[in-house]
């Protein structure tokens, strides 16, 4: 998050919360509006997830709790810990650069 002096956000019309983009060149820094989504977009969005959730695989398997996915959650965690951990142990590292 970065704070833009109220004087320059009036200026080019953001307003708490707008979405910029930031960019460098020439060792400056370029920070410029994101358009803010015309209505004519918001239709279309709309209609590309009424499409995409028609399109959807249905589930007909058995209800899932938040109880499993927070296991499923732990599971994946563990087998990453555990795959770290071998690898450290065989002095490979992963955050090497060739």
């Amino acid at each position: 998050m970065v704070e833009l002096p109220r004087a320059l956000r009036d200026a080019v019309g953001l307003f708490p919360g707008s979405e910029v983009e930031i960019t460098e060149s020439a060792g400056r820094l370029i920070v410029e509006p994101v358009p803010a989504v015309s209505p004519e977009t918001v239709d279309m969005r709309k209609m590309a997830m009424e499409t995409l959730l028609a399109k959807r695989i249905r589930y007909d398997g058995p209800a899932i709790t938040d109880d499993m996915i927070d296991q499923a959650i732990l599971d994946e965690a563990q087998q990453r810990w555990d795959r770290v951990q071998r690898q450290r142990d065989k002095g490979v590292d992963e955050n090497a650069v060739d």
